[in-house]
């Protein structure tokens, strides 16, 4: 069994009414989600879905979100998770750059609408109503013998293409295999040592690296999710965990900071938590305390990956948290680190360099792009952009990042993205958008704004709202500044590029 696909079915064999999810009022077991599953690959075998075909699933978290996955995996396709909160400026340059013949969707999705409007061939489309399973008419029947049931995946087929940024150049679309999934998904069940007797709270998007791993590892494990919509209402989460016993959660450092700030958890029995589970940026010390000391029974997992590795890299041990303040842990199994200078050489225990990884969880190279494969990929090594060093005990201090991209709460945003839309209100000559630092999201979106020289005596509040309107109707939520600054210039390099650094430096930011 050296795939996803099986596993999960050989527990769904084994186990056929065990809970696989819980979705407000829904709750499947196994055999049932199993036999969605058959029933859509099915219906894609039915509508023209050829190996290594593309389907893009464009659906918050609902128990459909993974049917169209595994279905589209057992069809012998590749799924293609999007960004259910972005807009159709995100998705028809994804749709194109994937070659999606077939699209996952709920009804009545506006954006989505508009983007296939713009394709000249666009992908079928699979539109689903609330709390409605994926309409498969032709597909009572799931025994299609193209259905890829029992072995035939191999670890080399690709799985999963998950795009990392948004429409600045080509879009980045992450290739994983079978084997990079299954490689990465049991590295993480082993270390947290999850069972059929656990469950989670659903709380990070499948269409991300991150959610994506918890949703398979809890599979893998024979596991149950308990699907949460949003943090808009923690109480209520909180309620959740509760009365379904749930055993663990996930989330990024902001998941955990609102958590703190909105919610008295001492007021909710929350005994049934195992383990606390963190990546998607660095957390930092002070916010780990109070974490720990509000939720002192729960074991604490301190996590660090990249979507290029399949999400998970590195792990602390929970018992090493006092020993090893600030360090993201040590390599996962079958995962080798190394920190490199700017000449290539490797450096020693101590030293800061940029992070170098290798395993089998490592992609196999971006989407339809091998010279971006290239620059990152080097005799198996995956060059992460990351800043860090490695101490005597080989456990891995992160230092920052190379690249520009924000990454605020569990989202990442490409600063051009943000650009490209100030770019189109009236009067502004040239922007630049950087993140900043933030308690409670890890980072904040900050724009800074030149004004035509005409426009400058006006009054730059109306602009500010204009700014901001705009950013609403073109941008998802998370992409809309935080913060608009007005300056005379911006600083450059020689070469004429944006001085991002200097932009992210307080004195550095008076107009």
């Amino acid at each position: 069994m050296h795939c996803l696909p099986d596993r999960v079915a050989a527990a769904a064999h084994a186990a056929p009414d065990r809970i696989a999810f819980v979705d407000g009022e829904r709750r499947i077991g196994y055999g049932e989600f199993w036999r969605q599953c058959l029933a859509f690959a099915s219906a894609l075998r039915a509508r023209g879905l050829g190996q290594g075909d593309r389907v893009a699933v464009l659906l918050p978290n609902r128990i459909e979100a993974a049917v169209a996955v595994y279905g589209c995996w057992l069809a012998g396709g590749i799924a293609v998770p999007l960004n259910a909160q972005a807009r159709a400026r995100d998705f028809e340059p994804w749709l194109r750059h994937s070659g999606a013949s077939h699209l996952v969707l709920e009804a009545g999705n506006t954006d989505a609408a508009a983007a296939l409007a713009a394709l000249d061939v666009p992908p079928v489309a699979w539109a689903l109503q609330l709390h409605q399973p994926i309409p498969c008419p032709v597909a009572d029947d799931p025994r299609d013998p193209g259905v890829e049931e029992a072995g035939k995946i191999q670890p080399a087929m690709p799985a999963l293409i998950l795009y990392t940024s948004g429409t600045t150049g080509a879009p980045k679309g992450v290739t994983l295999s079978h084997g990079n999934l299954l490689a990465n998904a049991q590295a993480v069940v082993d270390y947290l040592a999850l069972g059929a007797g656990d469950s989670v709270l659903g709380l990070l998007p499948f269409y991300y690296a991150y959610g994506a791993s918890v949703l398979h590892t809890h599979l893998l494990a024979g596991a149950r999710m308990v699907l949460a919509p949003n943090l808009l209402f923690p109480h209520l989460l909180m309620e959740l965990v509760a009365r379904e016993r749930i055993t663990g959660l996930s989330g990024v450092p902001s998941t955990f900071a609102l958590l703190l700030d909105r919610v008295e958890l001492s007021g909710y029995d929350l005994s049934s938590l195992r383990y606390l589970t963190q990546a998607g940026g660095a957390m930092s010390q002070a916010l780990t305390r109070r974490l720990r000391a509000a939720l002192p029974g729960p074991k604490l997992f301190v996590m660090y990956g990249q979507t290029e590795a399949t999400s998970r890299l590195t792990w602390l041990p929970p018992e090493r948290l006092d020993h090893k303040p600030g360090s993201v842990g040590i390599p996962l199994d079958g995962v080798s680190l190394r920190i490199v200078r700017a000449d290539g050489g490797e450096v020693p225990a101590g030293v800061e360099g940029e992070v170098h990884v290798r395993g089998p969880n490592v992609m196999q190279g971006y989407w339809n792009a091998p010279e971006a494969t290239a620059a990152v990929l080097r005799d198996g090594w995956l060059r992460t952009g990351d800043l860090g060093r490695l101490d005597t005990d080989g456990f891995l201090f992160l230092a920052g990042r190379r690249s520009d991209m924000i990454k605020t709460g569990a989202h990442r945003v490409h600063p051009s993205d943000i650009e490209e839309v100030i770019a189109e209100v009236a009067g502004v000559v040239d922007s630049a958008v950087v993140g900043i630092d933030d308690d409670t999201l890890g980072q904040v979106v900050k724009a800074f704004v030149v004004m035509d020289p005409p426009l400058r005596d006006d009054a730059l509040g109306r602009t500010d709202m204009a700014i901001r309107a705009h950013c609403r109707a073109r941008l998802a939520p998370y992409k809309i500044p935080r913060h608009i600054e007005f300056v005379d210039a911006l600083p450059r390099t020689a070469s004429g590029k944006v001085r991002r650094v200097a932009l992210s430096q307080p004195q550095a930011t008076a107009a």
